[in-house]
């Protein structure tokens, strides 16, 4: 199954850094950002994770969380976190949560194929609703067009 703006965004509930766990009922009546990466510290992951968190005070004034999925064990992702400081919630997901969305995708790389997380990012409404998808995210501006995108919404 493929998701498509305005379908409205599949439940989930993972366990996040700072010993937090996130669900989608929390994020009811808000609107919330779920980016989906490959592995944690890893260059592009970095370069992703850290823009996010520089956007963070622009993302955080419109009223936006910003949630970072990966199927990486939390030991590394709180590793992750704190090399970077990164505040938002890291979420390790069994499998569940990238399949929903789509983005555990075969890849190639070298001429081998393998299965891997597509970098994605989903707006979700207020109304939990999808409002944007970028898919096969290309990380550099990323960040810039999410917040660009948020501003539109509204």
């Amino acid at each position: 199954m493929s998701l498509t703006e305005g379908d409205a965004a599949p439940d989930f509930t993972m366990p996040a850094t700072g010993g937090r766990t996130v669900k989608l009922a929390d994020y009811a009546g808000k609107p919330f950002l779920l980016y989906f990466y490959p592995k944690a510290d890893t260059t592009g992951c970095t370069k992703e994770a850290c823009a996010f968190q520089e956007a963070l005070p622009q993302l955080g004034h419109l009223g936006l969380n910003v949630i970072g999925v990966s199927r990486d064990p939390m030991k590394a992702l709180e590793k992750f976190a704190e090399k970077y400081g990164l505040t938002f919630p890291l979420a390790s997901d069994d499998g569940a949560v990238t399949e929903a969305y789509g983005t555990w995708v075969e890849k190639s790389m070298y001429g081998r194929k393998y299965m891997g997380i597509e970098r994605a990012t989903f707006l979700v409404g207020a109304d939990g609703k999808i409002g944007k998808i970028w898919r096969k995210v290309s990380v550099s501006g990323h960040a810039t067009d999410v917040l660009k995108a948020a501003q539109a919404l509204g």
